[in-house]
């Protein structure tokens, strides 16, 4: 009798065995392809590494061209070519050229164990404005998050543009995306490193790998959505009355109402002048008041006597 729990784990250090010629004898029955294109401020780059393109994908028995007329890089599968699943890791090694991956590490996809992901970020935030902060925010001051990131993930991340490409084993890639995604809904990557760190050390003891991690892993409360700031104008509804508001008074009802309208033209034209004056004095003794203000002393502190000592 075989305990079940050891028949689900993976033994520490297995591998599972290469594809070889031996296992598909015979090779594929169709010709496959699949064409990428590239911007092209990446010609330069493309054109000078290809050879060494070409030599990698070569091993595998995979054709690569390279068309600098329409911006294209297309790879093909040929009679030789035993492994089925050569030509999508083909596809995926010229889409992470194109995408500005440097080619030292692009190649590792030909890897067994390593995988690509290609997450598009760029329809995830509305502004503009917003998405370069949060974009920002997955780099790091000079790359720091970025850099803990690639070391607790064991993936390589290229931020560019609209896209975050990493290449890696699945168990990081899992990772990658779920830190990436969460910084674009305005989740931190902080909190996510402390999780992923806390996680690499509780994997090293044997003991704790059948047991729920939950209770050592933090909890993190949002305290932003609980305190909402009031805005500063309060639209308050008015009471709904059928009436209609009382008509305003015009300037007659309110010349009648003060006695202006019986006075004589001459009679008016002297009072505004009267009340014009009255302004212009009020505002010239306001000013002398400024004025006089630079010319009166400041209070002297009191003189504090400190006792000599004996």
């Amino acid at each position: 009798t075989v305990d079940e729990s050891e028949l689900l784990t993976v033994p520490d250090g297995w591998k599972e065995p290469a594809f070889t010629r031996e296992d598909n004898p015979k090779g594929l029955l169709e010709e496959s392809s699949f064409a990428t294109l590239f911007p092209k401020y990446r010609e330069a780059y493309l054109k000078e590494c290809w050879p060494l393109v070409q030599k990698a994908l070569g091993e595998h028995y995979v054709n690569a061209t390279l068309d600098l007329i329409e911006g294209s890089m297309t790879v093909t599968t040929t009679k030789k070519t035993f492994d089925p699943y050569a030509i999508i890791r083909a596809r995926d090694l010229i889409k992470l050229l194109a995408r500005s991956v440097p080619f030292e590490q692009a190649v590792r996809i030909l890897q067994d164990d390593i995988a690509c992901d290609i997450i598009k970020i760029g329809s995830l935030v509305r502004k503009r404005d917003t998405f370069i902060k949060r974009r920002g925010r997955l780099l790091g001051p000079k790359g720091s998050t970025l850099k803990a990131l690639e070391l607790l993930t064991n993936c390589y991340i290229m931020v560019q543009g609209n896209t975050v490409s990493a290449l890696g084993p699945f168990s990081g890639l899992k990772e990658v995306r779920k830190v990436v995604l969460d910084t674009m809904k305005n989740v931190h990557p902080i909190y996510n490193i402390k999780t992923l760190m806390i996680k690499r050390e509780l994997s090293k003891d044997p003991e704790l790998r059948s047991q729920s991690w939950e209770r050592f892993l933090p909890k993190f409360k949002r305290k932003n959505l609980k305190k909402r700031k009031e805005p500063k104008k309060k639209n308050t509804k008015k009471e709904y009355t059928p009436f209609p508001p009382p008509q305003p008074e015009s300037q007659v009802d309110k010349e009648l109402a003060s006695g202006e309208y019986f006075l004589k033209e001459r009679q008016k034209k002297r009072k505004r002048v009267e009340e014009i004056k009255a302004k212009q004095a009020d505002a010239i003794k306001k000013r002398q008041e400024e004025r006089n203000k630079a010319f009166i002393p400041p209070k002297e502190k009191p003189v504090v006597k400190t006792k000599k000592g004996n």
